[in-house]
């Protein structure tokens, strides 16, 4: 097995770049993997093709608005930090571009939207990996500062792919990022997160969930699928692309998860029921849950870190079943996805979503694989 196995071709104008509207109208591919057959759906179309006594699992982490732009000094080249993990109150394990700028002892000029200072980023230390440890220099506590001058942490892709359609579209009316940067910003900071996100600590959205809305929940809800929650804290590692040719040589960077007693003894429950499924919402749920199997030998009240790289030969213990994206080529989402259905029926499954041009990626369709 080879990282190139999981390559795909797929046309840039099928990145999304802005979520659905409304959230449920996204499209919904349905995959049987055992025999390989495709429908094609809405999301809202989901309570038709779940059943009574399904258990659907969500993850209810929250991301935070941990992205922060400024200077060195006034005028100078703006710089950008990604604060990944909290690591004490004001101090932050943080990614930083671009990175020469940023060595021990600078300081960053945070500033609000009126162009007055707002505070400052000290960095204290970087380590090997070329992480930096930062302090937040100011009088607000970390949650307020962030919430009034971060932005959300949009993968890269998201961000890249707006500045080439805007720069080739100058002009043309129809260009995504036409109605402006502002509006965007404020629909990124509610799309760019679930309507059931509680738990704050993902830097990235566990995406599979944005497609829900409070009614949709409900419908599922009066039908009889039961909803549970569990938290796993999406990091950076989420997008770091995998550069060793063998994927069993790749690490992921471990996430914090953790599974409540009400929320294990329910998962349990549906999982030891022939007549029942459980239901994983995005690969993260997927991970987090079989981290717990596989640790304890079935789902129990849990928290830790979570590394598991799921590929193909890998034997599933909880989930029968899968909402998710359609992911990057060559990445460890894929791979899981591709566990759980098998490549070649996944590949497929992607060259005719390409074909009937779904939108892909974290803004863009769902899956569904039962």
């Amino acid at each position: 097995m080879r990282t190139s196995d999981f390559d795909y071709p797929l046309p840039e104008e099928l990145i999304a770049t802005v979520p659905a509207e409304p959230r449920d109208a996204s499209r919904l591919m349905t995959l049987d993997r055992g025999t390989g057959r495709i429908e094609h759906r809405r999301f809202s179309d989901l309570p038709e093709l779940l059943r009574p006594g399904d258990c659907l699992v969500v993850n209810e982490s929250r991301v935070i608005p941990a992205r922060l732009t400024g200077r060195r000094e006034p005028g100078a080249t703006p710089v950008e930090m990604l604060l990944v993990e909290r690591i004490g109150p004001g101090r932050w394990r943080a990614l930083a571009r671009p990175g020469r700028r940023l060595q021990a002892g600078a300081r960053v000029r945070i500033e609000g939207s009126d162009g007055q200072p707002a505070g400052e980023v000290h960095i204290e230390a970087v380590e090997p990996g070329g992480e930096r440890i930062v302090r937040l220099e100011t009088p607000l506590p970390d949650n307020v500062f962030l919430e009034r001058y971060g932005r959300p942490p949009l993968p890269p892709y998201i961000e890249a792919a707006r500045r080439r359609r805007a720069s080739a579209a100058v002009g043309a009316l129809r260009a995504e990022p036409a109605q402006g940067s502002g509006r965007l910003l404020g629909l990124d900071r509610e799309r760019y997160q679930t309507v059931y996100a509680r738990v704050e600590g993902s830097v990235a959205a566990p995406t599979a969930g944005l497609h829900f809305t409070e009614a949709l929940l409900a419908a599922l809800e009066g039908q009889g699928v039961e909803i549970k929650r569990l938290t796993l804290h999406v990091g950076p590692g989420t997008f770091a692309p995998v550069r060793t040719e063998d994927p069993a040589r790749h690490r992921l960077k471990p996430e914090w998860f953790e599974i409540a007693p009400e929320t294990a003894r329910a998962i349990a429950a549906a999982a030891a029921d022939p007549a029942r499924r459980v239901i994983a919402v995005g690969t993260t749920v997927v991970r987090t849950l079989e981290t717990c199997g596989l640790r304890h030998g079935g789902v129990v009240p849990c928290a830790g870190w979570a590394d598991l790289m799921i590929l193909p030969g890998f034997r599933f213990r909880v989930i029968q079943g899968l909402v998710t994206n359609f992911h990057l080529p060559r990445s460890t989402l894929l791979m899981l996805v591709s566990a759980f259905a098998g490549r070649e029926v996944m590949l497929r499954a992607y060259a005719e979503a390409v074909a009937e041009r779904y939108r892909f990626y974290s803004y863009g369709d769902a899956m569904l694989i039962v």
